[in-house]
């Protein structure tokens, strides 16, 4: 089991003398907690999260956090007690993110938990956005027994662009490329489709069903007239409806007849070459997650800058010699100056191959 049962006390309901509720009971309700989040969608401007609310061994209720401006997952959960029959006073709430204590699109949890007279909250980990932050204070200062930080590592991972975004400033950066083994996104004569093949392409539109945001330059849409749309519409992954900003970063003008124009709502053009007024500009639009899909100066903009967290890389049997590299000259001298970055997945798809990587650590970078 995930949870760390030491981090929960064994407690016994002030309010209806029942029996103690037992470390590995509470270990369960959390892992139920992080299960329930992942039912929100992974992208958005907030976290997902999930709630599991007890009254002794029983589950009383379940929440979800199904998006920004729906309601939050402790108050979903006290609005399912409620229409069970169960009554709320001296429950125990497990949630998978601390409380928030603000008023934004809705109003505050741990108000709402106070007011339901909860009397134990555990939550796995403290809220790092100080804008919605101190609802373990606030709760406490009301009679409220809490216990934070039941697993902070699980809480990150389930939210790593929110989390990176909320803490950093500015969103989370995954680049996508698609190569040949020697490096090329297109042939000699201009030709492009298609180097990968059809599972590669509905794993990347699986992956754009998850950002808030897709990134290329003016030169890809001149060159490719792309979409960048996540289709089918609703692809794994994503919620059925959501489809991510179009953003063009550069100074030329876009046609008018650009597919990328396709969605106005969702078209945005920044007439910069600089990724980090790209990222403050979508940053103010509460974008979490960028992904770059090109070209190669773009994605060579990005690694210069020291700005890409995260790499997708689909590679693709075949040779070209020559043809577009995958990334502009990046001015590395020496193998010892290149930016490096740790593989945590490799996958096959059809006939490609598929990784991920993360910045690497200092010690993953002398490895």
């Amino acid at each position: 089991m995930s949870s760390r049962m030491g981090a929960f006390p064994v407690w016994r309901e002030r309010t209806t003398g029942i029996a103690p509720l037992d470390p590995a009971l509470l270990a369960r309700a959390l892992d139920e907690a992080f299960g329930l989040a992942t039912l929100g969608p992974a992208h958005g401007p907030n976290p997902r999260v999930g709630c599991v609310l007890l009254d002794g061994g029983n589950v009383i209720g379940r929440g979800t956090h199904r998006g920004a401006g729906s309601p939050h997952a402790e108050v979903e959960a006290l609005a399912d007690a409620t229409a069970r029959g169960w009554a709320t006073r001296g429950s125990t709430v497990v949630v998978t993110l601390e409380p928030c204590a603000h008023t934004g699109r809705t109003g505050p949890c741990a108000a709402a938990l106070v007011d339901a007279g909860v009397a134990h909250v555990i939550c796995a980990a403290r809220d790092p956005n100080p804008a919605a932050a101190g609802g373990a204070t606030y709760l406490r200062a009301h009679g409220v027994d809490v216990v934070e930080d039941a697993d902070p590592a699980r809480a990150r991972a389930l939210n790593p662009a929110w989390w990176h975004a909320v803490t950093t400033g500015r969103p989370m950066v995954t680049v996508k490329t698609a190569a040949t083994v020697d490096g090329r996104i297109a042939a000699a004569d201009g030709t492009s489709r298609w180097i990968t093949g059809p599972e590669a392409r509905a794993h990347a539109h699986e992956v754009r069903a998850r950002v808030d945001a897709i990134v290329v330059g003016t030169g890809t849409v001149y060159a490719d007239d792309p979409m960048l749309s996540a289709r089918p519409a609703g692809a794994p992954g994503g919620d059925g409806a959501h489809q991510p900003l179009r953003v063009v970063m550069g100074l030329r003008d876009i046609p008018s007849g650009a597919r990328i124009r396709g969605e106005a709502d969702l078209f945005r053009h920044l007439r910069t070459h600089d990724p980090a007024e790209v990222l403050a500009a979508l940053a103010r639009e509460e974008v979490r997650h960028v992904l770059v899909e090109g070209g190669g100066s773009v994605v060579a903009a990005f690694v210069r800058a020291d700005l890409v967290d995260e790499l997708h890389a689909y590679i693709a049997p075949m040779f070209l010699g020559a043809g577009t590299p995958v990334v502009a000259d990046l001015g590395v001298g020496t193998l010892a100056h290149a930016p490096r970055w740790a593989v945590h997945e490799v996958r096959r798809l059809g006939a490609c191959a598929w990784l991920r990587a993360e910045r690497a650590t200092t010690d993953e970078q002398e490895q």
